[in-house]
């Protein structure tokens, strides 16, 4: 194995979705290009289909599914440099919390560990304060941009908590070539987003809009790029899929307007005009120059989260566009929120690289300390915790530890079928039942 000092260190990832897995894989190599990179995949509801990690682009030396207690017992103190973890907040906690015990006890405690990094994928808009501290405890939180990494240091600092882990860098899936104008035709791409909106009128609306301008400027190509397809599952869930409700539109989707998937970067190489409510990527297209739109038509709420696009120069609405409306972004507001438009980009990874690289130099790293413990949180911690498959101590819950680990690697074509249509059947219940139920109590 390679020691922690050379060259290729080698890096685990833990993600627990398509885009999660995007952001650890990259950001892994954007810290440092020459690793050994081996992929887990968190089982569970977003575990990333086939097709999705294609998408998504970023590779590994190896990949597999794993359970996350598995996941705890596989990562021993001398067998990774760096740990990543790519995961919703309670998942990042009980991480830290399993490899803290794991850490500490058995033949492998004491002496070098690895260190380890987490972070977010995207826009920090909710949440901030509950995601935040159940990421304390890692090495390094990455904030997205210098607005990130201040909100994230008060918060820190609010409850008495280490915010020395915090270091600015930037998405890592930045790039492409700049925005250099003159596709013909004209391509309008509408990237949609898999809960925001929620209701079904919303989206309707949206989709009609897009649509409307399809109908308005026949000499433009309008694409509604959707982030899955029916039975797949992304960070978030998707209630209502764009595919279903383009089967309601009268008539149905103009010549000029269709839906499309793949990798945002190469939709984005074909893209005059981004449009969007609030996705990560209006930060994409920005970062290339390309003109950006973050709509108002359903106001500007917290809950659809462009709000966090205020002094941006970029909110705009559908009326404006249909009439020729470029938003034009303000310099400022693009520094603060770590797009480069106008900068080198690689530097913005200079401080996460040098955090790293002298962590792992050190002679020794103190134990994983999370700011939340059973005497701290003893009504919030043990049921993330247990969640996973670990007690308030961070060991495995019995049962859990002595179940067989399933195969590794990822699944095979039987074991994928199975799951998808484990997965179908879970879509109706939150596309069909669910909502069906909550109508029902509001009678």
């Amino acid at each position: 194995m390679p020691s922690r000092t050379t060259s290729s260190p080698r890096v685990a990832v833990l993600a627990d979705s398509d885009t999660r897995w995007k952001w650890g894989a990259l950001t892994a190599y954007r810290i440092q290009p020459d690793i050994r990179l081996d992929g887990y995949l968190l089982r569970g509801r977003a575990t990333p289909t086939v097709r999705q990690l294609d998408e998504v682009g970023a590779r590994a030396d190896a990949l597999r599914e794993i359970r996350g207690v598995d996941f705890v017992r596989s990562i021993d103190r001398t067998r990774y440099d760096v740990v990543v973890l790519a995961c919703v907040g309670g998942a990042v906690q009980a991480m830290l919390h399993g490899l803290a015990h794991a850490w500490s006890t058995g033949a492998a405690a004491g002496g070098r560990r690895p260190v380890v990094v987490t972070g977010y994928v995207g826009v920090v808009y909710e949440k901030l304060a509950d995601g935040l501290l159940l990421r304390h405890g890692a090495d390094v939180v990455l904030a997205n941009s210098r607005h990130d990494a201040d909100r994230f240091r008060a918060v820190y600092r609010g409850v008495g908590a280490d915010g020395d882990s915090v270091v600015e860098c930037a998405l890592p899936f930045l790039g492409g070539a700049p925005y250099q104008g003159g596709n013909d035709p004209c391509t309008v791409v509408f990237a949609a987003q898999p809960s925001v909106p929620e209701s079904r009128a919303d989206r309707m609306y949206l989709l009609r809009r897009a649509v409307e301008h399809a109908r308005k400027h026949p000499d433009r190509e309008v694409l509604i790029k959707l982030r899955s397809k029916p039975g797949e599952h992304t960070t978030h869930i998707e209630e209502l899929p764009y595919q279903k409700l383009a089967t309601k539109i009268p008539g149905g989707l103009p010549a000029n307007c269709r839906a499309v998937y793949g990798n945002m970067g190469e939709v984005l190489d074909r893209t005059d005009l981004l449009v969007t409510v609030s996705s990560t990527a209006a930060l994409e297209s920005l970062h290339r120059g390309i003109p950006t739109a973050v709509l108002t038509d359903l106001g500007v709420r917290e809950t659809l989260g462009n709000h966090h696009f205020l002094g941006s120069g970029c909110l705009a609405s559908w009326d404006e566009l249909d009439a020729g409306h470029r938003p034009d972004p303000d310099p400022d507001w693009l520094a603060r929120q770590g797009v480069a438009a106008e900068g080198d980009y690689e530097r913005a990874f200079d401080a996460a690289r040098d955090r790293v690289t002298a962590l792992r130099e050190a002679p020794a790293l103190p134990p994983l300390t999370p700011y939340y413990t059973p005497r701290t949180a003893p009504g919030y911690l043990p049921g993330i915790l247990a969640r996973h498959g670990l007690d308030p101590q961070g060991e495995p819950l019995p049962g859990h530890a002595d179940a067989p680990e399933a195969t590794g690697g990822l699944r095979r074509i039987a074991r994928e079928t199975v799951r998808e249509a484990a997965r179908g059947a879970y879509r109706h219940g939150v596309q069909r039942v669910a909502p069906a139920i909550r109508r029902w109590g509001q009678l």
